[in-house]
């Protein structure tokens, strides 16, 4: 009977309203789970600064690695099932950290969260554009994500009210939910009309060397490309540490008193990831409506470099500042200057690629921060245990400046203008169409993960 609904469900529903349940469950319950997950690594498990880098770094690493061997399930044999694998795995890894408070449980956890991932990245998306076809899923996913931000706001506050009963209650709860939502999805998941993809446009590692070599020889052509890819690397290398020591940074400074009675880190820590959550939405809104010739800006060089240099600067007063307001407004201004940024830049990026080169790029700046992370969260990690975690966090910053040079350098070609040209002039530029909106609210690389900061949104 199990291995039967494994290929079909008990009860076949709507694609369009199983993908509702599907994003709007998960983007809920790993909200729910992250929310709270730096304090108990913190102060239940009892985490040294590296240790809470080499837990992202093992995530990062798993996703990394396993992106492409998971993929072959939603290429040669089913989407559904890689879903219902996926979020099958992404809740064993939450329940199992939230019920084993170890170092050891927790990075057990951390590979299994990350294998559940690559399953399920992608093979949504793909298979609701199977069910209904191509043309109808710009209004579903644009649909699902509104869904999806409605429910970060309701997760943090259901997090904020586990998290009074017990830190390690808001990862227990999204474990069960999660294994729920699978058995569900197994019920009523229907799959009609699935193809297997042709061995030619199949994710391997052949095809990845082949990515990386043509993308390479697309940024020694391109200044603009080549600048974007250096700067997604040097991101990624900084940005490992400052997701997971901002909050080993605020607990070390500062006492968090009850309120009204209530634990006062939770309250605060809930507090806090709410009012990050609304910087970022604010700041989209901002982006796509108030300001969108930013976003189409041809050549924003300094714009960027700014950009970029602010967020040196607020990590910089992070790391250093003695008060706490100053602190946390530091922390959402990092997240408002890299959710500014973010569209820009990827605006910026496709108008100097082709069409039969954009997917390649794209997916080398994706392995370039990821590769950063990877390499550069320990030895920062490593940095805190040795002397302090402002230090790390200030060594961070320095890591990171780097790229507000390589943005300031570029100098639009002469006669460059309108769609044509980059900083060496002649590129042809295509028009960014319209793509789906990020149910995530992160600013670094696009692995799917929700791990919700405090700093204003899920981070990898």
């Amino acid at each position: 009977m199990l291995i039967r609904l494994l290929w079909r469900p008990l009860r076949p529903a709507r694609p369009q309203s199983v993908y509702y349940l599907l994003g709007g469950g998960v983007v809920f319950f790993l909200v729910l789970a992250s929310t709270l997950t730096q304090v108990y690594y913190l102060t239940v498990v009892g985490l040294s600064p590296l240790q809470m880098v080499l837990v992202g770094t093992v995530l990062e690493a798993t996703c990394f690695v396993l992106e492409i061997p998971t993929g072959i399930v939603a290429d040669l044999y089913s989407r559904r099932l890689s879903v219902l694998i996926g979020v099958a795995l992404i809740g064993a890894g939450m329940l199992l950290q939230g019920l084993v408070p170890t170092f050891a449980a927790v990075l057990v956890a951390q590979v299994v969260w990350g294998t559940g991932s690559t399953f399920l990245s992608g093979a949504d998306e793909a298979w609701i554009a199977d069910e209904i076809g191509e043309d109808a899923v710009g209004p579903v996913f644009t649909r699902e994500t509104q869904l999806s931000l409605a429910l970060t706001l309701l997760a943090l506050l259901a997090a904020g009210g586990l998290g009074l009963i017990g830190l390690g209650v808001p990862l227990i709860a999204s474990g069960v939910g999660l294994l729920m939502l699978a058995v569900v999805l197994l019920l009523l998941m229907p799959e009609r009309h699935f193809h297997r993809t042709p061995a030619q446009e199949r994710e391997t590692v052949r095809h990845m060397v082949r990515t990386a070599r043509e993308g390479m020889r697309v940024a020694r052509l391109r200044p603009v490309v080549r600048t974007i890819a250096v700067v997604s690397l040097v991101m990624g290398l900084a940005s490992e540490a400052f997701d997971r020591l901002w909050t080993v940074r605020v607990l070390e400074s500062f006492t968090f008193r009850d309120v009204a009675g209530l634990d006062g880190e939770v309250v605060w820590f809930t507090a806090i990831a709410l009012a990050g959550t609304l910087v970022a939405l604010v700041v989209s809104v901002v982006v796509n409506r108030v300001a969108p010739r930013l976003v189409s800006a041809d050549h924003p060089t300094w714009l960027l470099a700014t950009l970029v240099a602010l967020q040196v600067v607020f990590v910089v007063a992070v790391a250093v500042g003695g008060v706490l307001w100053l602190v946390l407004a530091a922390l959402w201004g990092r997240t408002a200057a890299g959710k500014l940024a973010q569209p820009i830049r990827s605006a910026w990026l496709n108008r100097n690629l082709s069409s039969r080169t954009r997917a390649t790029v794209i997916s080398m700046t994706s392995q370039l921060d990821a590769v950063g992370q990877v390499v550069g969260g320990p030895p920062l990690g490593a940095l805190a245990n040795r002397t302090s975690t402002s230090t790390a966090l200030v060594a961070s910053a320095l890591v990171l400046t780097p790229a507000v040079f390589l943005y300031a350098r570029l100098r639009p070609s002469p006669g460059a203008s309108g769609g044509q040209g980059d900083s060496e002039g002649g590129v042809a530029r295509d028009a960014v169409e319209g793509n789906r909106p990020a149910v995530g609210l992160s600013d670094g690389g696009d692995d799917g993960q929700a791990e919700a900061g405090a700093a204003g949104g899920p981070v990898p």
